[in-house]
């Protein structure tokens, strides 16, 4: 692995590093959904969702699709699927605490 890739995987795992911006993966797995969706699935203001969609759109794990005044936002591509239910699974196998 390279210098510069290890440390564009290092940011990605950064972005990762936060159970709000899993919660929304988890949610963006499911089916695609705006920031209002977002918000009242999760229990979170619409600014706190937008924020973290804002860094997860920059590390390019979601895409977001503008339908006039609402963006629909998505898992950017199977890959992040992947990388998701890995580490899901990787619960399973790890010891607690």
């Amino acid at each position: 692995m390279t210098t510069a890739d290890a440390e564009q995987l290092a940011e990605i795992m950064q972005g990762l590093a936060s159970p709000v911006r899993l919660r929304i993966l988890s949610v963006l797995r499911e089916r695609p959904s705006t920031v209002t969706e977002l918000s009242a699935r999760l229990a979170l203001g619409q600014t706190t969702i937008s924020n973290h969609l804002r860094l997860l759109r920059h590390l390019d794990l979601v895409t977001g699709d503008r339908d006039g005044r609402h963006v629909h936002y998505a898992l950017f591509d199977d890959h992040v699927t992947e990388l998701l239910d890995a580490a899901v699974g990787h619960l399973g196998h790890s010891s607690p605490g």
